[in-house]
């Protein structure tokens, strides 16, 4: 089990990379989180939905991800409320007290089930933890930490990162502050995000190793020069939205929400040769991109408010009627619109919110949550879409809501397969210039022919010759790419063989 010092310490990234170890040494390998808190979701085949950061992690062990890696997912609605998903289907919205002193220790069940049915059909299952074993207030009731150590007899290697400074009284302080019984379960320490001189950091691994009387398996230093998807936050480093002066590059500005979900769906435009694509309103100003991007939402009405209030919504229409392109994903997709209704406060305590006015639809929100696998065919046309039309993308749709279409208003996809079953219905929409669509399906980027299309059209509008599709890496190809790097860096990191006697296996 992969535990922290604190949160963002690289617990997910860590245990993706040992998955992706352990699988080259010939093991069959599942990730395990028992409750994951992100807005940052994906859908399995079956329809059910869980974090993504235990999908990277099922991507490093090259198995399919299921619900029991993450039997339970929290997704915030609010500063101390959220959306409680037990084995991927919802249950309800609860407060933070509520959820802690009257639901979570009646989860254990279900987390215990799901375990086993891992432990049951893999050799090996990499356990994630959640924030820090050490938050003293949280201890009664935590089902994430040291309880699923416990009930998994799983050796705990605790992480700390040395970037934030500090990382060796956090170690020792975590030490001190469990329980002797959750103290016997960790077996050692990896610190984490290491720059500068090794051996100048020795007599620190000396003294951390003497003081507790565990090893340090290994110090992994701050990768750079390839990514991994993020659980559940956007990087710090992630370059803010910039006028890009050079007329080679595409200037792709993502608008940073509240409560912004699946932002994963764009990096597949960041891994693209042409792209400069950074995020607006964190304080950064939305300049003249040459694209705008609207991502999906948690609390879309909320969201759509901090447009309006930031003055984001003026900027976007201001734009958009100079000829700017538009594009909305799910959330994003919802506020193009006319207008949000929302009579059963299914979302929001607010009824009814006017949109964007870019796209002649308006939304309707419902108590019922769609989950689903998709396959759909490109029908939209204008100036985005060209040279797409008849083509097949792939993904998957997290949203509540119905949107209606105007009469005049044409869809941007049919969905010709749903949860594995054939179907003929449409989704989205497309504006009457072509330049604004919206979609209800996440990762429509992940398509390598599709991305590059949109992206020519983009270049062509800018006066720009279109580049090859050889210029594109497929996007699981480079997921796959990057983390084989990782799992080499961490394993040229770690001592693999401590871990391994640890762990009891040969």
């Amino acid at each position: 089990m992969i535990q922290g010092t604190a949160s963002h310490v690289g617990k997910s990234v860590l245990a993706a990379a040992l998955c992706r170890i352990f699988v080259r040494d010939g093991y069959r390998v599942a990730p395990f989180k028992s409750q994951n808190m992100a807005l940052n979701s994906f859908v399995t085949k079956d329809g059910g939905e869980m974090g993504r950061a235990q999908v990277v992690q099922a991507e490093a062990a090259c198995v399919e991800p299921t619900v029991d890696m993450n039997p339970i997912l929290l997704k915030p609605t609010g500063n101390a409320s959220s959306q409680v998903v037990v084995l991927g289907r919802p249950v309800g919205n609860f407060s933070a007290q509520q959820y802690h002193l009257d639901y979570a220790l009646r989860a254990l069940r279900v987390i215990e089930e799901a375990l086993n049915r891992l432990r049951s059909a893999y050799d090996i299952v990499v356990i994630e933890g959640a924030g820090s074993p050490a938050e003293v207030n949280l201890q009664e009731h935590e089902i994430v930490n040291m309880r699923i150590a416990r009930m998994a007899g799983a050796p705990v290697l605790l992480v700390a990162d040395i970037d934030k400074g500090g990382a060796l009284a956090s170690v020792v302080g975590t030490l001190e502050l469990v329980s002797d019984e959750d103290r016997a379960q960790i077996a050692g320490f990896i610190i984490n995000k290491f720059r500068g001189d090794l051996s100048l950091f020795q007599p620190a691994v000396d003294f951390l190793e003497h003081k507790t009387g565990r090893p340090v398996f290994g110090v992994v230093p701050y990768f750079q020069g390839f990514r991994i998807q993020e659980e559940d936050t956007i990087p710090e480093d992630r370059r803010a939205a910039e006028d890009v002066t050079e007329n080679e590059w595409l200037d792709i500005a993502v608008v940073h929400l509240p409560h912004i979900s699946n932002f994963t769906d764009f990096d597949p435009l960041e891994d693209e040769p042409d792209v400069r694509l950074g995020y607006v309103g964190r304080g950064n100003r939305l300049n003249r991109p040459d694209l705008i991007i609207i991502p999906g939402s948690k609390n879309t009405i909320e969201d759509l408010y901090f447009l309006k209030r930031s003055g984001l919504a003026d900027r976007i229409a201001e734009l958009s009627k100079s000829g700017t392109p538009v594009i909305g994903i799910c959330g994003g997709f919802q506020m193009l619109g006319n207008e949000l209704n929302d009579p059963l406060h299914a979302e929001s305590v607010i009824s009814r919110i006017e949109g964007l006015q870019l796209l002649n639809i308006s939304t309707t929100f419902y108590s019922e949550k769609i989950t689903t696998q998709v396959k759909a065919e490109v029908t939209g046309m204008g100036p985005l879409l060209a040279g797409s039309r008849g083509s097949r993308i792939s993904g998957y749709e997290i949203h509540m809501g119905k949107t209606e279409l105007a009469p005049g208003v044409y869809p941007a996809f049919k969905i010709v397969e749903g949860s594995g079953r054939e179907v003929n219905s449409p989704d989205g929409a497309v504006s009457r210039d072509g330049l604004v669509f919206g979609t209800y399906i996440h990762g429509i980027f992940d398509s390598n022919e599709f991305r590059r299309q949109v992206l020519n059209n983009l270049r062509v509008k800018k006066g720009l010759m279109p580049l090859s599709p050889a210029a594109s890496i497929p996007a699981f190809a480079q997921r796959n790419k990057d983390l084989d790097k990782l799992a080499t860096l961490v394993r040229g990191s770690l001592d693999m063989d401590k871990i391994y006697t640890v762990m009891g296996v040969k």
